[in-house]
């Protein structure tokens, strides 16, 4: 029997979890702490994660408790978990649950589990100015439209709510799937479906799922849909994704074109079911005026609002969403990592995490393809590297992602995968055309027209163009099944999102079972190389491994 002494963990009074990457017992020591640790260092040896009050309120939302994250820390310690950090598990965790809101006689009521909590929070000015009236010492009554006001304000205090108070029902719309056709949802499917559903009790009906890119998050969100049958509002990030978004609900339930509205640049239907985008949501005439599009929210009585890459949420789509708190909200992601540190607001006022699946399960299942990550780092030649070195450092992480010493090793991955579906993906669209140029591919950027988009996706899905080199645009929510290498040239600083997503691209299961390549080109010894290090972390903590190439510098 391993002695306690060889286990691969160490907890520190800090609650940073330190896991040896080498140990024997790594991937399931990995698998055991993603569900309540959050992964904040990844180099080769040794991964750092930390316990945060949202790692563990999440975990609790789940139905974790706290003696079973405790177990697992026990279990897999090489030194006993330190008392302060046990204390600390216990009490953070204990907290989801000690507010509730619910409705009582047609009000709603914030209710604390005991009379001191409920003083102790009245203390703060904030949250005294949003009691309308108090009922006894452990109760008390919020006027309705700051439902989701006081969740948040109560959250960034240390107190999550647990909000029992249920949803309006909302316009009835009669859909059902095309099972006749042979459409089953995967197991994993369905069970992320329950468990937003909760059986249609006050505990279902908000929070986020969690399924990598390529896993169906859309017919997890129409099955959803189904199974409350109501009207609803699906906000995604691109207009192709609402095309897309239509024809999978033509496809798969008895929704007929009537009843499917695209509230687009294009066109502005308002129908049972909607689907719109965030970039339309928040468009306004001037940088000071009005979200003239936000009225859609009110639009028509909606029982459920879906917000597909829930982690893209902008300002003004947050505000609206703390004021219609009274709707079901489902959000469907990939990774909740939000770089501006709002997954606090996503956990408030979107609902808390009900469902989340390892990558790597999947992948081992054979519902998403077999990927290969591979960082080629290329040294910046001896004129760009003075360049560099005289540069702001804002400057400077340009420079080295636009590294013109990219271009030939480009060049050599698309030889090295010669007939394949490959996407070359960056962040800075003078580097993309000049890409473009050199390997005589097309180029699909924010500035490429909608038809001419949907033109090049459908040659590249039908086999007729074999490369497309792609900007931004094609980081979320494109269904191009067949793509199977994805080099990227560029990328937003340190995103770990982006990373996720990008993989995302070329995650869909081959029809040959054939393995995915993920190619990611930095410029060795500079800020670009710095960022990379936080990019793969995601990556790193769902179990996929980065070779590492290293070119030699060649001459100015």
């Amino acid at each position: 029997m391993m002695k306690q002494t060889e286990n691969p963990l160490i907890v520190q009074g800090d609650r940073t979890l330190l896991l040896e990457v080498r140990h024997p017992k790594y991937s399931e020591v990995r698998d055991a702490l993603t569900p309540f640790a959050e992964l904040v260092k990844s180099p080769d040896y040794i991964h750092t994660y930390r316990l945060t009050p949202l790692s563990l309120w999440n975990a609790a939302a789940l139905g974790l408790r706290a003696e079973t994250v405790l177990d697992v820390l026990e279990r897999y310690a090489k030194f006993p978990v330190p008392a302060a950090v046990r204390d600390e598990i216990k009490r953070t965790m204990s907290r989801f649950g000690q507010l509730q809101l619910f409705i009582r006689e047609e009000e709603l009521v914030l209710s604390a589990a005991e009379p001191q909590i409920m003083k102790d929070i009245l203390s703060y000015v904030s949250i005294a100015n949003l009691i309308g009236r108090r009922i006894n010492e452990r109760e008390a009554v919020i006027p309705s439209a700051w439902r989701g006001a006081i969740k948040q304000s109560l959250l960034k205090l240390g107190y999550p709510v647990q909000d029992m108070a249920g949803y309006t029902d909302g316009e009835r719309v009669d859909m059902a799937l095309y099972e006749q056709r042979g459409f089953v949802l995967r197991d994993y499917q369905k069970a992320a479906v329950d468990a937003f559903y909760a059986g249609g009790s006050t505990s279902g009906g908000n929070g986020v799922i969690v399924l990598p890119c390529g896993a169906g998050k859309t017919l997890v969100g129409i099955e959803t849909m189904v199974r409350f049958g109501m009207a609803t509002l699906v906000l995604t990030s691109s207009t192709v994704s609402v095309k897309q978004w239509k024809n999978e609900m033509l496809a798969r339930t008895t929704l007929t074109e009537e009843q499917i509205g695209m509230y687009t640049g294009q066109e502005k239907q308002v129908c049972p079911v909607t689907v719109s985008t965030y970039q339309m949501i928040t468009h306004r005439s001037a940088e000071s005026g009005e979200f003239p599009h936000l009225s859609l929210f009110h639009e028509r009585d909606w029982g459920l609002i879906i917000y597909d890459e829930v982690h893209l949420l902008p300002a003004p789509v947050f505000r609206m969403t703390a004021d219609i708190q009274a709707k079901r909200r489902l959000g469907l992601t990939a990774t909740l990592v939000r770089e501006d540190g709002r997954a606090d607001d996503v956990f408030s006022l979107i609902g808390p995490k009900k469902y989340e699946l390892p990558w790597k399960q999947l992948e081992e299942r054979g519902f998403i393809a077999n990927a290969a990550c591979t960082e080629i780092r290329i040294p910046l030649s001896a004129s760009c590297k003075v360049e560099y070195m005289g540069a702001g450092e804002r400057q400077k992480f340009r420079i080295a992602a636009e590294n013109p010493d990219k271009t030939p090793v480009v060049k050599e991955v698309l030889k090295r995968h010669e007939g394949e579906q490959i996407l070359v993906i960056g962040h800075y669209v003078s580097q993309l055309e000049t890409l473009a140029q050199e390997l005589n591919a097309p180029l699909i950027t924010g500035k490429t027209p909608q038809e001419e988009r949907e033109t090049l996706y459908g040659k590249f899905r039908r086999g007729e163009v074999d490369t497309l080199v792609v900007s931004r645009v094609a980081n979320f929510a494109i269904d191009l099944p067949d793509a199977s290498v994805a080099v990227q040239v560029s990328g937003t600083f340190g995103s770990r999102q982006e990373e996720a997503q990008r993989l995302g691209r070329i995650l869909r299961p081959k029809k040959d079972g054939r393995t995915a390549y993920f190619y990611s080109l930095v410029s060795a010894e500079s800020k670009e190389e710095q960022y990379a290090h936080r990019r793969q972390m995601f990556l790193v903590e769902q179990g996929y491994e980065y070779n590492l190439q290293v070119r030699e510098r060649t001459m100015p």
